[in-house]
C-alpha cells in the first residue's frame, strides 16, 4: 500500500505535493519521492530518498523543484527491495522527447509474466518493482499512439490494482483500475487541480474535495485548463474496493471510497460488541488502530472508554516493518501500559485486526504481569485467512495466523479468556455499499485472475478448515 499525490496549476506545486505526502505518511514509511515539471527549462525534475517525507526533502531540495505541476510517492515494500532504486515517482524520458514520471499504488498480479516478456523483447528494468512494468508499456505503445491512448493500452494489458498519477511533462493524469481497489479522489484548491490516495491530504492544505476517480477511469488535465477531461479505458466491472482501507490502513478523518472512515470503524467496534458480549469493566484499545471501533464497542456495551495503553508515536507501524526481528522490537518499545487501569479488572480489549498475532501475544502477557483479573479481545474484522496479492502486506500464508489455528485455539495461545472477530456479515453491515468491496483476504474469493503460483496457493487455503467467528 503507497500513498500518491498530484497538484497541477499551482506556482508551488512540489511544495503542495511534500504537504500532500506529509498527510498521506501513514500509508508508507520507507520512501518518499516528488517529481516535478519546471515550463522555463521544459525539464522534469526530480528528488526522492529513503525514509520519511520531513527527512527526505529539505527547503534545498523544495526549490529545486520548481514548476506548476508535480507528483509525490511514499512507499512501503510489497513489491521489491527497500532500495533507493525502487523509489517513486519513476522518471524517463520516451519517444518525441516527453518525459513521463509515474506514481503507482497498487500491486500487479500478471507483473511477472509481463516482465519476462518484455525483457525476451529486449527492455531492460531498472528497477525490481512492479510498477517499472508500467513506463516500458507505455513507451512502447507511444510508438503509434498518443500518450492517453498509450496510457490506455498499458492500463489494459495489465491485471490487479493499480491506482496511478502520472505526469506526462506538464500534463497530469490520474487513473483507477476497473475494479477500484484502491482509492484516489480528486479535489480543487483555486484554479488548481489536486490528487490523492485520501481526503486528508486535501484537509491539509484546505483544498475542496470534489469526487473519487472512478474505476475504470482517466482523468487527464491540461495546464491553465478550468476542467479536466474524463476517458474510459476499460470496460465496465464488478467494484472491487479494498475494505482493509477502511478496517486499518487510511487515516480516520479521511474519506475512503465515499465513507467517513472514523463512523465506519465506530459502526465495526458496535456490530462486534452486538455479537459477543462478556462480564467486563471498561473497553481499552490497541492504539492507535484499535481505538475508533472501540469507542463504538464501549457506546453498545455501554462501559468505560479508557486508555489504558498508551503509545510511542515515534516508534514506525509494527504491520508494515519488513523484517519479523523489527517488528518484535517495535512491539516492545512501542506501547506502555497504565498500570492502575489494569490491575484486578476484567477487561474488553480491542483492535482492528489479528493477522501474525506478534503485538496481541506481547501486550496480553504484559496485561497479566500487571494483574487484568480477565482479558476479553474483540476484533473489529473477520480472520484474515488469505494473503493479499494486490498491495496490503501480508502476503504470506505462512504469517497469517488465522490459517493456522481457530479462534478458540488462538485465545488459548495468547492466553484470553475469550476471543471473538467481527463475523464478516458484520462488517458488511457497516459500510453503505457492501456488494462493492473485496473481502478475499477473508474469504479467498479473488476479484482478479491470479498466476499459477499464487492461485494453487490460495486454492489450497481455500480447502482449509473455515473457522467460525
Amino acid at each position: 500500500m503507497c500513498g500518491i499525490f498530484g497538484v497541477i496549476g499551482h506556482e508551488d506545486a512540489a511544495r503542495l505535493t511534500y504537504f500532500g505526502l506529509y498527510a498521506l505518511q501513514h500509508r508508507g514509511q520507507e520512501s518518499a519521492g516528488i517529481a516535478a515539471w519546471d515550463d522555463e527549462s521544459s525539464t522534469a525534475h526530480y528528488h526522492a530518498g529513503m525514509g520519511l517525507v520531513p527527512d527526505v526533502f529539505t527547503e534545498e531540495h523544495l526549490r529545486a523543484l520548481p514548476g506548476r505541476t508535480a507528483i509525490g510517492h511514499v512507499r512501503p515494500s510489497t513489491t521489491g527491495r527497500p532500495q533507493l532504486r525502487n523509489a517513486q515517482p519513476l522518471v524517463a524520458r520516451m519517444r518525441g522527447g516527453v518525459q513521463v514520471a509515474l506514481a503507482h499504488n497498487g500491486n500487479l498480479t500478471n507483473a511477472a509474466e509481463i516482465r519476462r516478456e518484455l525483457e525476451d523483447e529486449g527492455c531492460i528494468f531498472q528497477t525490481t518493482i512492479d510498477s517499472e512494468i508500467f513506463v516500458h508499456l507505455i513507451a512502447r505503445a507511444l510508438t503509434y499512439n498518443t500518450m492517453e491512448e498509450a496510457i490506455q493500452i498499458a492500463c489494459n494489458r495489465v491485471e490487479g490494482a493499480y491506482s496511478l498519477v502520472i505526469m506526462a511533462d506538464d500534463r497530469l493524469i490520474a487513473v483507477r483500475d476497473p475494479h477500484g481497489l484502491h482509492p484516489l479522489s480528486i479535489a480543487r484548491m483555486g484554479e488548481s487541480w489536486v490528487f490523492a490516495s485520501e481526503s486528508c491530504a486535501f484537509d491539509l492544505l484546505e483544498a475542496e474535495y470534489l469526487r473519487e476517480v472512478e474505476p475504470g477511469e482517466m482523468v487527464v488535465v491540461e495546464p491553465g485548463a478550468n476542467a479536466f477531461r474524463s476517458i474510459r479505458f476499460a470496460e465496465a466491472k464488478k467494484v472491487r474496493q479494498c475494505i482493509f482501507e477502511l478496517v486499518y490502513f487510511a487515516r480516520p478523518d479521511s474519506r475512503v471510497f465515499g465513507e467517513d472512515v472514523y463512523q465506519c470503524r465506530k459502526c465495526m467496534g458496535r456490530n462486534m460488541m452486538r455479537e459477543s458480549m462478556a462480564d467486563a469493566e471498561c473497553v481499552i484499545p490497541f492504539p492507535d488502530s484499535g481505538i475508533y471501533s472501540s469507542l463504538g464497542a464501549a457506546q453498545e456495551a455501554g462501559v468505560p472508554y479508557e486508555h489504558a495503553l498508551i503509545r510511542n508515536h515515534y516508534v514506525g507501524r509494527t504491520f508494515i516493518q519488513p523484517s519479523q526481528s523489527m517488528r518484535q522490537f517495535s512491539v516492545r518499545v512501542k506501547i506502555n501500559p497504565v498500570r492502575s487501569m489494569i490491575e484486578n479488572r476484567s477487561l474488553y480489549v480491542v483492535d482492528d485486526s489479528i493477522v501474525r498475532g506478534t503485538t496481541i501475544r506481547t501486550r496480553v502477557a504484559k496485561l497479566r504481569q500487571l494483574g487484568a483479573k480477565a482479558v476479553h479481545f474483540r476484533v473489529s474484522s473477520p480472520p484474515i485467512k488469505y494473503p493479499c496479492f494486490y498491495g496490503i502486506d501480508f502476503p504470506s500464508p505462512k504469517e497469517l495466523i488465522a490459517t493456522k489455528y481457530d479462534p478458540a485455539q488462538i485465545a488459548e495461545m495468547l492466553g484470553l479468556d475469550s476471543l471473538h472477530y467481527l463475523s464478516l456479515e458484520g462488517l458488511l453491515a457497516s459500510v453503505s455499499h457492501p456488494e462493492d468491496y473485496c473481502t478475499a483476504c477473508f474469504t479467498g474469493d479473488y476479484p482478479t485472475p491470479l498466476p499459477e503460483v499464487q492461485d494453487k496457493m490460495s486454492l489450497e487455503h481455500r480447502s482449509a478448515p473455515r473457522c467460525g467467528c
